[in-house]
């Protein structure tokens, strides 16, 4: 079972998100409601995972993310005019409305990725980077997306898959996945 703390300013939001995850049996989670009780959970109970919303009171997602242990990891769910915001390399994103496959899938992936793992652990090496960067590049001049779109869509694609994101980005540079 995964431990997970949910965090929204919103008490509605708050126990949606608790509420969707919970139904599983997959997770159980603590709602926090402001940046001191997520920093003094993870601290004392260990937990890896943050799903939150852009800010609570006047932290925000960002600057709780970077006060957090680096064994952590943060899925922010907001709007995407949010998101865009948000410039915290480390912070998964995604944007509302979401549908209850895509939050439960990212979850459980980042979830995975939390247990026992560093932020160091997922760092890619300089190929991995390069790799990743020509896909994106590829995308952007043959797929007419933007950086951020085409690196949302190999997240994307990694995810659903199961694949490392530099197997995703091979995939695209090899042609396998452009136009699915």
């Amino acid at each position: 079972m995964y431990q997970v703390i949910v965090a929204f300013e919103r008490k509605s939001n708050c126990d949606r998100i608790l509420e969707l995850l919970e139904s599983t049996g997959e997770f159980s989670c603590l709602a926090c409601r402001s940046a001191d009780q997520i920093k003094r959970a993870v601290r004392k109970l260990r937990l890896d995972l943050v799903v939150c919303g852009f800010k609570l009171g006047a932290e925000s997602c960002e600057s709780i993310y970077h006060d957090l242990p680096q064994r952590c990891v943060v899925l922010m769910v907001a709007p995407q005019a949010q998101l865009d915001l948000c410039e915290g390399a480390g912070i998964f994103k995604l944007p509302t409305p979401i549908r209850r496959s895509e939050l439960l899938a990212s979850a459980r992936l980042l979830a995975q990725m939390g247990q026992g793992r560093n932020r160091a652990c997922v760092q890619r090496s300089p190929e991995e980077r390069e790799l990743v960067e020509q896909a994106k590049g590829l995308l952007i001049r043959c797929g007419g997306m933007t950086e951020e779109q085409a690196h949302r869509f190999l997240q994307k694609r990694s995810m659903d898959s199961g694949a490392r994101l530099a197997d995703t980005a091979r995939q695209v540079l090899e042609g396998a996945i452009i136009g699915q």
